[in-house]
């Protein structure tokens, strides 16, 4: 297997989530000339309140929803690793899932859901941050982490910075400016239309503009994302 290199390689628990937490940080990175490739680790298919929609069919659906949004933005490739939704777990075949992606792609920043966001959070995204963590440190890295993976030809790869969306408040440490990118992002999450419903999708702007502004709070720019930014220094 041949790596594939990209700048950034996003990490998103379900279609849509990375829209929601980093999407105006994407499409920005992709402006700036940087390939972005992402990874959905869930199918999705429990992501419903409507009973006349079988499991099945919404997995297809959400994978066309998040190729639409992924085209909006300029995504280069999107990979579906299609676990179930609600049933990540913090297993050896699902992190070795994630080196193996890791590898591939070779990136210097990797964005994916905080694993540490407090209380009530959904547990895909508290598995996936913490898997992808513990991916790129230390088994991304380490030769013998998987051998199996060096004779795929997959060798090892060291991850100079993660970003981790809806951290808790107090975690936030840095501010994408997303100002010139904002509409891109509202445009990608409009892709996913099983999930945005009225009456919030007639809010969605609205909100999302407010949220914005504020994680701009303070800010030279009017517009942000907030992340947890950790650099990688072994």
């Amino acid at each position: 297997m041949k790596s594939n290199p990209a700048d950034v390689l996003v990490f998103t628990p379900h279609p849509d989530d990375a829209e929601f937490g980093a999407a105006g940080s994407v499409a920005k990175m992709i402006r700036e000339g940087k390939s972005v490739v992402y990874v959905v680790l869930s199918n999705g298919d429990k992501g419903t309140d409507d009973l006349n929609v079988k499991p099945e069919k919404l997995a297809k659906i959400r994978e066309q929803e998040q190729l639409a949004a992924a085209k909006v933005l300029g995504v280069r490739e999107v990979v579906f690793l299609r676990y179930p939704d609600q049933g990540l777990e913090d297993t050896p075949e699902f992190r070795k899932d994630i080196v193996r992606q890791i590898r591939i792609f070779r990136p210097d920043l990797v964005i994916s859901s905080d694993p540490y966001r407090r209380y009530i959070w959904h547990r895909d995204h508290r598995i996936a941050g913490r898997v992808v963590l513990d991916a790129i440190f230390p088994f991304a890295r380490d030769a013998w982490a998987y051998p199996d993976l060096i004779d795929e030809g997959l060798t090892p790869h060291r991850v100079n910075e993660a970003w981790l969306w809806a951290p808790e408040e107090s975690d936030i440490n840095f501010r994408s400016d997303i100002t010139d990118t904002f509409e891109l992002k509202v445009q990608a999450l409009r892709c996913h239309k099983s999930q945005i419903k009225e009456p919030f999708s007639s809010e969605l702007e609205k909100w999302l503009c407010v949220r914005a502004k504020d994680m701009a709070d303070g800010e030279k720019f009017m517009l942000a994302e907030g992340f947890h930014r950790v650099e990688v220094w072994w």
